[in-house]
């Protein structure tokens, strides 16, 4: 299993934000969710801010306005040929976050996480439309941030 993490040149320059304490906590939780789910492959997050995140909403989504979390889920459609296996993509909003963080009054590092297990949740195939599939997404992201917790 790998995460492979990538901060956006959109945020350079942004020297309050402690982006190894970032892409720590990013693969410690994606890792948890993959474990957790018994999955093997590789997710690829980018972290970025609002203008970019909302030009990404836009374009794939028809939605003009900043989000917290993307995902771009490679496991559906047709399978592509490769050496190790391409779960997916996710893209977190740092400015979106902050935001939540300070609104649901969590830190900034436990709402990073909680957007990467719902992201990396949503690439392997968990969505969160209906009540039935917010109540079992909130459960997965419940157990996989207690086993990030617990350390296992």
């Amino acid at each position: 299993m790998a995460v492979e993490i990538r901060c956006s040149e959109r945020l350079e320059g942004r020297e309050d934000l402690d982006l190894e304490s970032i892409a720590r906590v990013i693969r410690e939780a994606a890792e948890a969710v993959l474990r957790q789910e018994g999955k093997e492959g590789t997710v690829s997050v980018l972290v970025t801010d609002d203008a970019e995140i909302r030009e990404l909403n836009r374009r794939y989504l028809n939605a003009d306005r900043p989000t917290d979390v993307m995902a771009f889920s490679m496991l559906e459609g047709e399978e592509i040929a490769s050496p190790e296996k391409v779960i997916g993509d996710v893209v977190i909003s740092v400015e979106t976050a902050e935001r939540q963080a300070e609104e649901y009054d969590t830190t900034f590092l436990d709402e990073i996480a909680l957007l990467t297990v719902h992201g990396v949740l949503h690439l392997l195939g968990y969505d969160d439309q209906t009540d039935e599939e917010r109540s079992l997404m909130r459960d997965k992201e419940r157990e996989a941030l207690r086993n990030l917790r617990e350390g296992g």
